[in-house]
């Protein structure tokens, strides 16, 4: 049994009605569905035996498994001790998941915040240094929009920031505005759309406020330069 705790796996395990069950997971994927994600149980799972110690080689019994989850099913069981359990990580797998998580979180405030002063994106790496300085501690487990909130809390102590979105108004010339529409829809969310008798198309479209340069360079390369776009508000 000791060769299958490798770095590649590691120990799932729900403590319940004096009952102890481990199973062996990929730390991704079980991290996956412990935040609520979709998750191939087969996938995540090592092996398809329930353990009350896996390091002993101890197989948990089909009667407290019935007793606890009302089931014998593997998946089903695999789910439940994932979600409610812990996932024991070594310390290794923590710092790489938590470096991973820190980006993902930096990220996310980068596309959805702006300085409400100047109503522009702010950089990532001045993110990152607002992090560092209010001392923000990265949870594995934690989503990264859950996340993402409170740290904007603890950081607007720091710098000027705050969640938005950008309203912006584009009009496409008639060359282009047939095959845009797809693109702008993957942009953001269209909150009007209306034809013009010239065949052009104008557009008002509602995205992540941090992301207004990148969608104001991305509409300008699909249209050689020629829409017009205003940001009509952001808040």
């Amino acid at each position: 049994m000791h060769q299958c705790l490798s770095s590649k796996y590691v120990i799932a395990r729900l403590e319940v009605k004096g009952h102890k069950f481990e199973i062996l997971v990929k730390p991704d994927l079980a991290l996956k569905l412990k935040e609520g994600k979709k998750v191939d149980i087969d996938e995540m799972l090592v092996g398809d035996i329930v353990y009350k110690d896996v390091r002993r080689g101890l197989k948990a019994s089909p009667e407290a498994l019935r007793q606890v989850f009302g089931t014998t099913d593997i998946r089903k069981v695999a789910e439940e001790i994932v979600k409610r359990g812990e996932i024991q990580l070594t310390a290794e797998q923590r710092r790489a998941l938590i470096r991973a998580k820190k980006m993902q979180i930096i990220n996310f405030i980068a596309r959805n915040a702006i300085d409400p002063k100047t109503k522009l994106p702010i950089p990532p790496k001045r993110i990152e240094l607002a992090m560092e300085q209010a001392k923000v501690s990265i949870d594995p487990f934690k989503s990264v929009e859950e996340q993402a909130m409170q740290i904007v809390s603890k950081i607007a102590k720091i710098i000027p920031i705050k969640i938005a979105k950008a309203y912006m108004a584009i009009k496409i010339p008639p060359a282009y505005s047939g095959r845009i529409y797809k693109h702008l829809v993957s942009l953001g969310e269209i909150k009007k759309s209306t034809w013009l008798s010239d065949g052009s198309l104008y557009v008002e479209l509602e995205i992540p406020a941090g992301l207004q340069n990148e969608v104001i360079d991305k509409i300008n390369k699909l249209t050689s330069g020629t829409a017009t776009v205003k940001v009509l508000y952001v808040r």
